[in-house]
């Protein structure tokens, strides 16, 4: 049996991927089992001083992502003798991973590849694992599809417990047991909830429980965070390193362009330094703070770097630091999107930006460092799976990126066990 920690990109992959091939597997989520709808109820607490995205839920993440699916670091692995591509290809046929059809590109989007060709940048549609016939243009991609018309990895966590696979939820693990240099198990910590319904209230108790779930082979996916936590708690020198895809949103009035109703980052420009999406975010009306200004007549874009990924997780304490480079490759994106937003007939004297933020954390147990090449540990048995194990900031969603690794080890990990 495998235990896999957290669901995940990373972890949800390789459950449906060893559950189809007969494997039984026991998924630990330290969140509950949600409605896509509900996701954006479970966005974790920021780490003290920064604004950093992610969530604590079956699915993780990428139950709020915009559905984004782009190949990075193909060439950049290929030099460390890791080749994805096949993973990749299989990734983009098994999900149809396509752009989506001009029905689903609105006029903020439309304006934002229109300015971009007028001034001479490559700008195309962003490759989405969106289903278009179900997809009912509300703009709520970052708060959990309503329709279910976004793949999240919950859908693999589903097709692995129709093929065997158990799913433990409020399950929290501590750390990895271990013994000789060979995996024993995990130590939980699981929460019950009880709830006693009364005439005007509704009275809970809670009760922590510490256990350990003993298994011969752990795949830790919980989360560039959590996993360097883990790996420390079980003596696994991690989390001396930290990048984020870190951005900021930049947008002015334009108005009744309804953009804050389209499908979110429909669209891409991708450059060496940065990435340009056309994103909305409420932080932009909030700031321009005019009454006459709403939401609906908001366009903006998301201007994102990959960072130096100067940055630790240490006893559970994040730290990130932004170097000279990184407020470099912002500026001259937000140069790029500044442009872009006038010529698509935003009013130049309201555009202003958010403050920088963070997603995609990961580089925290790097390939060649705190993983081998097939993404196993010192400990025999014992392998991590998730952003935490990239070797540099991708500069671009991640998702298709950690799935395709996951693929890799799943066919590594599939070989392994049946010929033993």
């Amino acid at each position: 049996m495998a235990i896999i920690i957290g669901s995940g990109a990373g972890g949800a992959t390789v459950a449906k991927e060893l559950a189809i091939a007969n494997i039984p597997v026991t998924i630990i989520e330290k969140g509950p089992y949600v409605e896509s709808s509900d996701s954006f109820k479970y966005y974790d607490a920021n780490p003290e001083g920064m604004d950093l995205l992610k969530t604590t839920c079956v699915g993780g993440s990428t139950s709020v992502s915009m559905g984004n699916a782009v190949r990075s670091l193909e060439e950049e692995l290929k030099e460390i003798d890791i080749d994805i591509s096949q993973e990749y290809n299989e990734l983009e046929t098994e999900l149809n991973i396509h752009e989506m059809d001009d029905e689903h590109i609105g006029k903020g989007t439309q304006a934002f590849l229109d300015a971009s060709k007028e001034l001479g940048l490559e700008a195309k549609k962003m490759p989405k694992f969106i289903i278009d016939d179900e997809c009912q243009i509300c703009g709520k991609c970052a708060f959990g599809c309503p329709t279910d018309a976004k793949w999240t990895s919950k859908n693999y966590i589903d097709i692995a417990k129709d093929n065997g696979a158990k799913l433990l939820t409020n399950t929290e693990v501590i750390e990895v047991i271990y013994e000789n240099n060979k995996v024993k198990g995990v130590k939980v910590k699981t929460i019950n909830k009880k709830e006693e319904n009364g005439k005007n209230e509704k009275n809970k108790e809670e009760t922590e429980i510490e256990k350990i779930i003993y298994d011969d082979l752990i795949i830790l996916s919980a989360g560039a965070i959590n996993s360097a936590i883990i790996l420390e708690n079980s003596n696994i020198d991690a989390g001396n390193s930290l990048f984020m895809d870190g951005f900021v949103t930049m947008g002015g009035a334009l108005k009744d362009i309804n953009f804050d109703r389209e499908v979110q980052m429909n669209a891409l420009i991708k450059t060496e330094h940065f990435v340009l999406s056309p994103h909305f975010s409420t932080y932009i009306t909030q700031q321009i703070n005019n009454p006459n200004i709403e939401n609906k007549d908001i366009l903006s874009i998301m201007i994102k770097i990959p960072d130096e990924g100067i940055g630790s997780v240490k006893k559970g304490i994040v730290k990130k630091e932004n170097t000279i480079q990184d407020i470099q490759y912002i500026a001259e994106g937000c140069s790029v999107a500044g442009a872009i937003l006038e010529k698509a007939g935003v009013d130049p004297n309201t555009i202003i930006s958010t403050i920088y933020r963070g997603a995609h954390p990961g580089g925290t147990a790097p390939i060649g460092k705190v993983v081998d090449n097939n993404l196993k540990t010192k400990i025999n048995g014992f392998y991590v799976c998730d952003a935490s194990v990239i070797p540099k900031a991708p500069g671009a969603p991640p998702i298709l990126l950690i799935m395709a690794l996951a693929k890799r080890l799943s066919k590594h990990l599939i070989k392994d066990i049946l010929s033993n």
